[in-house]
């Protein structure tokens, strides 16, 4: 080896030697690259935590009931108009025709029956002469209707109606008369005492059409009251 080579050698400078022979700026690089991985995790968790935050949010808020359907997706909110409930009534007709009116006294006030079967006459129904009926006397009145005739039951309801609302039943056997039947009547109103001697406007049943003025009962005198009978009621023509 020549000086000059040894001038040389003794210039230059070696490498900075790091723990087990390997350089420092490898120990470096590889310190910075962790420093690096470490903040990138710390940033991707943060953003993990704030978009679960996020969606916490969405799932606690309330459904909305008009666009959100149950458990299937979004749904459509239609508005249906809502209309009103009526109520319509119908009223039954009023039949006059087609079976015959017997008007059967079972009441204490004399020529009540009578005067019934000229006012029922006078509202348009057909009629036949009184008599009595068979059994005590009644408070209210009664309307029986003979099954066998076809129009029978609708002449006994209008004629209910028009005497205020009473009470229609099926004509029993024997009948409630004397004789046990009611000849070719279809129709038998057995007159009570609260009936006996009104009019069908004081009943308050009488249609506009048929508003008459029942005769006076007894052959135009007023009405005297009878003495109850023991079990009927008295005669009536």
């Amino acid at each position: 080896m020549t000086n000059e080579d040894s001038a040389l050698g003794s210039n230059r400078r070696t490498p900075r030697q790091g723990v087990g022979g390997s350089p420092v700026g490898s120990w470096l690089t590889i310190a910075l690259a962790v420093i690096a991985v470490l903040i990138g995790f710390l940033i991707l968790r943060n953003i993990t935590d704030d978009g679960g935050a996020a969606g916490d949010d969405l799932t606690t808020q309330p459904a909305d009931d008009a666009t959100v359907g149950a458990g299937s997706g979004p749904s459509i909110s239609v508005d249906v108009p809502t209309t009103d409930a009526t109520t319509t009534t119908t009223s039954m007709p009023r039949v006059t025709t087609g079976a015959t009116v017997l008007v059967a006294n079972a009441n204490t006030v004399g020529g009540s029956a009578g005067a019934m079967t000229k006012t029922l006459e006078l509202a348009g129904y057909t009629t036949i002469e009184p008599l009595d009926a068979s059994g005590p006397n009644l408070e209210d009145s009664l309307v029986y209707y003979d099954p066998s005739q076809a129009a029978a039951q609708d002449v006994a309801n209008s004629v209910a109606d028009d005497l205020g609302g009473l009470e229609v039943l099926e004509l029993p056997t024997p009948a409630p008369t004397a004789s046990g039947d009611i000849g070719d009547a279809g129709v038998m109103v057995v007159l009570g005492e609260n009936e006996a001697g009104k009019t069908l406007e004081e009943l308050g049943g009488t249609p506009a059409e048929a508003t008459t003025e029942a005769p006076a009962p007894a052959g135009g005198e007023t009405p005297a009251t009878a003495p109850p009978e023991e079990g009927t009621a008295e005669a009536d023509g």
